[in-house]
Parts: C-alpha cells; sequence; structure tokens
C-alpha cells in the first residue's frame, strides 16, 4: 500500500483520531462511574430520585391523563 509522499501526515491523523477517540471513550466511562457513586450516595444519604417518587405515585393513584392517553 503506496501512500505516496503524504504518508506521514496520513499515519498521524489516524493515529491522532484513534488517541482522541480512546480519550473520549475514556472520559465518558470515567464520568459513568463518578456518576453512580454520586448517585449511591445520596440513596445512601435517603435522598431519592423525583422519577421513583412519580413512579409510586402513578401506582397508588392509577393511570394518569397522559399514561391513559398512550394506552388507548
Amino acid at each position: 500500500m503506496d501512500l505516496g509522499p503524504h504518508a506521514t501526515f496520513i499515519i498521524s491523523s489516524y493515529a491522532a483520531s484513534g488517541v482522541i477517540l480512546a480519550l473520549l471513550i475514556g472520559w465518558i466511562v470515567a464520568e459513568n462511574r463518578a456518576l453512580k457513586r454520586t448517585l449511591a450516595d445520596f440513596e445512601a444519604r435517603g435522598i431519592t430520585r423525583r422519577s421513583e417518587e412519580r413512579k409510586a405515585a402513578s401506582r397508588k393513584s392509577g393511570p394518569n391523563k397522559s399514561e391513559a392517553h398512550s394506552l388507548a
């Protein structure tokens, strides 16, 4: 495979793209772990998610208008 006179530029561009992609994936994984730790800490302190409160309330009162409309 002959890349011509621009081989150095092409190879370094692919290498830079690979490094940047790996860094972005690592950042996302680290952020996900940090958020999970934060949520676990909140739940350990008794702070719950609002979405869970809504689910519990909707189970007690039955489906609301938007849920009833989507079921029809």
